[in-house]
């Protein structure tokens, strides 16, 4: 068969553009790289809204597990990024109580994805070498006892560390968490003897937050939601009261290094009030 020099020469046109504007993107990256370097300030506590993993996958061709299977690779990724920055902690959220009314078998594979992630995570050298305390935060009741078992292990092996703190936000609601708070600090004030009609008139916010999924963890000062969707959806909802947000047009599992340093840069420019 005799070769097309036309097409020929559109094949190497094409690499050699590809390989063009793969070179500019990764300067740009470096570049961004340096000027969060400079920046110094870095979130205490990063949010990160995983949201998009289903439409990826439509946009691809691909069903929807693939999406979260690609989901599920990049939190990995995006871990090795926060650490490389030192950023002290970041929780990201997986799964939403909201998720519950979706399709069991979709529901089945996510959790599976949950399981194969934290035994991987209990054993993985990163969260070891970095002395990374994991937790999962929600509700967890109703998922299966291996997925529990798994969720188990990886505390149990990370309890003691004092580096970064990964909160892993699964079977999660800010609604929910902030009603658990309120009856678990209501327990203790009836245990402690106290009447109703105390209870109320002193509660006070300080009590709330005492007992929300992340009290031992700073309010999230930064908050990343990737698919271009611009809303919480109940995300830290107590805790995000002057938290900064960013939304990335990006689905989550095409979420690049580039666009979490465009992120950072943008966090490091704000000027930060507090209502001042």
């Amino acid at each position: 068969m005799k070769s097309n020099p036309a097409a020929a020469a559109v094949r190497t046109l094409q690499k050699t553009r590809s390989a063009a504007r793969g070179a500019l993107l990764w300067g740009y990256e470096q570049r961004l790289a340096r000027e969060v370097a400079a920046g110094g300030k870095l979130p205490r506590h990063l949010g990160l809204i995983l949201d998009g993993n289903r439409r990826y996958a439509r946009a691809g061709g691909m069903g929807l597990e693939m999406g979260h299977s690609f989901g599920a690779d990049k939190a990995h990724e995006v871990l090795q990024w926060c650490l490389e920055l030192g950023i002290p902690a970041v929780t990201i959220w997986v799964l939403s109580t909201d998720n519950n009314n979706r399709d069991p078998q979709e529901i089945a594979h996510i959790l599976s994805l949950l399981e194969r992630e934290a035994l991987n995570l209990s054993t993985d050298p990163r969260i070891h070498a970095n002395r990374v305390k994991v937790r999962a935060i929600g509700q967890h009741s109703n998922f299966p006892g291996h997925v529990l078992d798994a969720l188990r292990e990886l505390e149990e092996k990370t309890a003691h560390y004092d580096g970064m703190r990964l909160n892993i936000a699964v079977g999660y609601g800010g609604r929910e968490e902030i009603v658990d708070a309120v009856k678990i600090h209501l327990s203790a004030q009836a245990a402690a003897g106290m009447s109703l009609e105390q209870a109320s008139a002193e509660l006070a916010p300080d009590h709330i937050s005492a007992h929300l999924y992340t009290a031992d963890t700073p309010d999230p000062d930064f908050i990343i939601r990737t698919s271009g969707e611009i809303r919480l959806s109940g995300f830290m909802l107590w805790q995000s009261v002057y938290s900064e947000y960013y939304f990335c047009d990006v689905y989550w599992p095409g979420f690049r290094r580039v666009d979490f340093l465009r992120a950072l840069r943008d966090f490091q420019g704000r000027d930060r009030r507090f209502g001042k």
